[in-house]
């Protein structure tokens, strides 16, 4: 059978040279580098799991719930009780993960002919679906300290008019938080631009300092807030992420989603772990903590860390970035080195595999200052 390279397929053009998301997956002691929730689902959950998919198995030559209504209206249960913010069956829409929300989001309010705009580093998976969508991408600035430089900001939205715009808060790579006034200025002159959509992700938010911003949805029809079960639920594997936003923003994605695109399986699982929401948000509160040390002893080693609200934290800075992370994974600890120049970010793990990590940090810098 003939081989031949990606290059030689009639692929588009915006895609050619170009690489897949994803981070290392190497088989070391310690892996801190993709942001996952180190605790195992409690048993209780496991258990609850089970049963609602063996439930589930028993239609499985069915469809599932087309709209997914139960899991939306207990989503918005819990958006209601944590948010700050009452939301409606009518304003949560779910998907396979947040990236496929972002992906309808881009489907829907983007596409050829159409650009986004997000400010830099940031969540590269918002450019990557962008591209995939056929979207125009255009990269917004930050100031030094990874804050958004709201004037700056602005000006670029009203010279571009971007079609949609992300605000990422906690960031990512960087865990910084944005402000509310800085979400309501983007609007406002994204607004007055286009009009266009603004997307606030919130994949991290559980792990805040701050509180959510869901409130500002209230009188912003264009405002969306896109959130995860991956991160604080500790449901990686599941893949299942949603949105709160107007109702008529949940009407239009419907437009593009793909026929039944949440299993019964997916569904039933996710129902589980929202009863079991109290228990979930306990372990956050652990990975609060262990973030909160880290961001600590790191400063204590030397290193440079930019202040996290997510459960991660951006470390540095390191004259030549890639040989940092190296001496790292060869004392058996995997971080992540993102491409921004001179950092790295790390994963709030276990106590013991924070300990393991701290250890290798203290090493690498003993061996910096020789």
């Amino acid at each position: 059978m003939s081989q031949i390279e990606i290059d030689d397929l009639p692929v588009r053009d915006e895609l050619r040279g170009k690489s897949p998301y994803g981070a290392p997956q190497l088989d070391v002691p310690v892996q801190l580098n993709t942001n996952e929730n180190p605790y195992p689902l409690p048993e209780p959950l496991v258990a609850r799991i089970a049963e609602r998919v063996a439930e589930a198995a028993r239609g499985l030559n069915r469809y599932p719930d087309r709209d997914a209504v139960e899991l939306r209206t207990e989503l918005a249960a819990y958006l209601t009780r944590t948010g700050g913010h009452r939301v409606g069956v009518e304003n949560v829409w779910a998907a396979n993960g947040s990236n496929e929300v972002l992906q309808q989001l881009l489907q829907t309010f983007g596409g050829p002919g159409r650009t986004a705009i997000g400010f830099e580093p940031s969540y590269s998976m918002h450019a990557l679906i962008a591209r995939g969508t056929g979207t125009g991408w255009i990269s917004g600035p930050r100031n030094e300290d990874f804050t958004i430089d709201v004037e700056a900001a602005v000006r670029a939205i009203a010279e571009n008019g971007p079609d949609v715009v992300f605000v990422t808060s906690p960031n990512n790579p960087t865990g910084t938080a944005v402000e509310a006034d800085t979400v309501l200025a983007l609007y406002e002159a994204a607004q007055a631009a286009k009009p266009s959509m603004v997307v606030v992700d919130e994949a991290y938010v559980e792990f805040s300092h701050r509180d959510s911003l869901l409130p500002l949805l209230e009188g912003r029809p264009h405002l969306v807030v896109s959130r995860t079960m991956s991160k604080a639920f500790g449901a990686a594997g599941l893949r299942l992420g949603y949105l709160a936003a107007d109702p008529a923003v949940v009407d239009a994605v419907q437009l593009v989603r793909l026929p039944y695109h949440l299993s019964a399986v997916t569904q039933a699982t996710a129902l589980a772990a929202l009863e079991h929401t109290d228990t979930l948000l306990g372990y956050v509160e652990q990975l609060k903590a262990e973030r909160d040390r880290l961001v600590a002893e790191l400063r204590a080693t030397g290193c440079e860390v930019t202040p996290s609200d997510a459960n991660f934290v951006q470390f540095g800075k390191f004259p030549d970035t890639h040989a940092a992370w190296q001496k790292i994974l060869d004392r058996g600890v995997l971080v992540r080195d993102n491409g921004v120049p001179g950092w790295l970010r790390v994963t709030a793990g276990t106590p013991e595999e924070n300990d393991a990590f701290l250890d290798a940090v203290r090493e690498l810098m003993k061996e910096q200052e020789r």
